[in-house]
C-alpha cells in the first residue's frame, strides 16, 4: 500500500477500502467485506486522512458567490 494506488493499477492517489479489499484479495487469496477492511485496518493502526491542502484551481471568490446566489434557488 505504501507505494500507493497507481502502482496496483489505479490511476487516482486514493486507497478507498474497496480498493483495499480488492488488493487483499489479489495478494492473499482472501475475501474480506468492506466492513471488515475497515475493522482491519483501524487495528493496524491506519486511520481515513482527509487531504491537507486545497485544490490550486479552487476560486474562494467564486464559491461564495455561488452560496449566495446559486444554492439558494437550488435548495428551494
Amino acid at each position: 500500500m505504501e507505494k500507493g494506488p497507481l502502482a496496483h493499477g489505479w490511476e487516482d492517489q486514493r486507497w478507498t477500502l474497496a480498493r483495499i479489499k480488492t488488493l487483499i484479495g489479489r495478494r492473499f487469496h482472501v475475501s474480506y467485506t468492506v466492513r471488515g477492511v475497515w475493522k482491519l485496518m483501524r487495528r493496524n493502526g491506519w486511520s481515513c486522512q482527509q487531504p491537507v491542502r486545497r485544490a490550486i484551481e479552487r476560486d474562494d471568490g467564486a464559491v461564495e458567490v455561488w452560496k449566495m446566489q446559486v444554492w439558494p434557488q437550488v435548495r428551494a
